[in-house]
């Protein structure tokens, strides 16, 4: 599937649009359409119930090593700055940049990829952009154009290992970056901090300093013990919560991949200390199952269980759920959910101050004056079980999703094309999204055959009827044919037809988007046949 193909539908059929398009858009920032409205909804819905409210407390989920309780938190985007000092945003939150001196243009410095390659006595380190389609191609391209040859002179080109991103490269100018016409026009490497600032009140300066959170987790872990006391939830327990998070990357791309306003779907689940690696093997799994539930193909999904060079300090173990997005190079996957064990960092961290990433969680970052360099709270984060009388600081699973990039993979899933005859009989290409009925923004279209005959009387009571269900859409304009098309590719799973028929025995048409399978349900009947299949 060719990604362009897919963002025009996106915009055709109204799942998403570019923010302020008609100023020219604001790059990392994307609208939600009509369809996408409800799509992105639905995701979030389904989330929250198979994790939240449809979890059954009494009763051991498959593979868990025993029950356990989940609630619920909506917490603020603006939270304290020091939330941020402590949990170590401020400092550790950079992404490493580089400038081109001669485009001006801006990267993020682990997504330029590049080979070496010699010509001519000379050897470079050739660049392109990340996760692109064509990476050897446009490596090639760069390559013919650094060293003055034509396409014909490609043979010459003596390729030295495997394409690597820049942050393996030591020597900086030797890199020919993407759109110079020069080689070694790129800066050294500087961190750039992720977090957006703002103002809270008139104050100006440090004093009225504040931050978009970039990340729903901390909200939580400040409202610990706030859980704890107001209900009569026991450890292990989980808090879940779905919002808005800011992360002002350096170069947003991808879509709606990477984005600078996105949407988290997290859970912080807060266990025993000698159970913890169990309950991190149950939700990595568990998560894994919820993507393929909901229609991702295992062809297309990984489990990944990140190398010990790759853990956060705080970190015992992080697997990424990962999708084979069609816009990155073959074989490469992108990240859809990090299932991360951060043992008792982050409730530490809240009670004692910022710890020393070299020695966490033995000892509390001094300054100079021996005092912590970022105070916490100062408060008993602690948890004391009251049937063993023991007192000790939960250990934290965070299975971490993407609302956004959950939906960007669901539309990349269900984006088919096959061949179908037109009204006339002509075989033409079919646009289907086939989306999970569960997810689908319509789960039901009607139709009345022609405009006559009481067909609109009829269909206008039955969308009526779907409407106290589910979203459904009522439509009379068109050939049949033509009003079917336009809801295979709005991923509608189910379309009724009122027809001659209807009027003789009071049954409608039903026909299946997939499997273009028609049969005939009694009008009567109808709402119930749809809501059971969509449910």
């Amino acid at each position: 599937m060719e990604m362009e193909k897919l963002v025009s539908l996106c915009k055709r059929r109204g799942f998403m649009f570019q923010s302020s398009e008609i100023y020219g858009g604001i790059n990392g920032f994307w609208d939600y359409g009509p369809l996408g409205v409800e799509l992105k909804r639905n995701i979030k819905e389904a989330w929250w119930r198979d994790m939240v409210t449809a979890h059954d407390e009494l009763s051991i989920a498959d593979g868990a090593p025993g029950t356990y309780e989940m609630t619920g938190l909506d917490c603020t985007i603006i939270m304290h700055p020091q939330v941020w000092k402590v949990s170590g945003h401020f400092d550790l939150f950079c992404d490493k940049m580089v400038d081109c001196r001669e485009t001006k243009g801006r990267y993020r410095f682990d997504q330029l990829r590049g080979r070496w390659v010699e010509a001519k006595g000379k050897r470079i380190f050739v660049t392109t952009l990340a996760e692109t389609e064509d990476e050897a191609e446009d490596l090639q391209r760069r390559a013919l154009k650094a060293f003055n040859l034509r396409g014909k002179d490609a043979e010459q080109l003596a390729w030295d290992g495997d394409t690597v991103s820049l942050d393996k490269i030591e020597d900086m100018t030797a890199v020919f970056a993407p759109e110079a016409k020069e080689i070694g026009t790129l800066t050294e490497p500087r961190d750039f901090n992720l977090m957006f600032p703002t103002t809270i009140g008139a104050l100006a300066g440090e004093e009225g300093r504040a931050y978009l959170r970039p990340e729903t987790a901390q909200g939580i872990f400040v409202n610990f013990k706030n859980v704890v006391d107001s209900t009569r939830v026991k450890i292990p327990f989980g808090i879940a919560q779905v919002g808005k998070s800011f992360r002002n990357e350096i170069t947003p791309r991808n879509f709606t991949f990477r984005s600078r306003e996105f949407e988290q779907m997290e859970i912080e689940f807060f266990c025993h200390p000698d159970t913890s690696r169990k309950w991190y093997e149950y939700w990595r799994d568990r998560r894994m199952k919820w993507y393929t539930d909901l229609g991702l193909s295992d062809e297309r999904l990984q489990l990944r269980d990140h190398a010990e060079d790759e853990l956060s300090h705080y970190s015992t173990g992080t697997a990424d759920i990962e999708y084979a997005f069609p816009f990155l190079p073959e074989g490469e996957y992108g990240e859809l959910e990090g299932i991360a064990h951060r043992g008792d960092f982050d409730l530490r961290s809240h009670m004692e101050g910022k710890l020393d990433p070299n020695t966490c969680p033995l000892e509390v970052e001094k300054g100079e004056n021996g005092k912590p360099k970022y105070k916490g709270s100062g408060r008993d984060l602690t948890y004391r079980d009251d049937q063993t009388n023991e007192r000790f600081t939960p250990h934290v699973i965070e299975p971490s999703a993407g609302a956004d990039r959950a939906m960007l993979a669901f539309l990349c899933e269900a984006y088919t094309e096959d061949q179908q005859p037109d009204d006339k009989g002509n075989m033409k290409t079919r646009v289907v999204m086939k989306l999970h009925p569960r997810i689908a923004p319509i789960k039901a279209a009607i139709f009345p055959l022609v405009k006559k005959d009481g067909m609109p009387e009829v269909a206008r009571d039955i969308y009526r009827a779907m409407k106290k269900r589910f979203p459904a859409f009522y439509d009379e304009k068109g050939a049949v044919g033509r009003r079917y098309r336009r809801q295979d590719e709005a991923g509608t799973p189910y379309c009724i037809t009122v027809d001659g028929q209807t009027l003789d025995d009071q049954t409608v048409t039903v026909r299946d988007r997939d499997t273009l399978e028609q049969w005939r349900v009694k009008v009567d009947d109808v709402v119930e046949e749809i809501g059971g299949r969509v449910s």
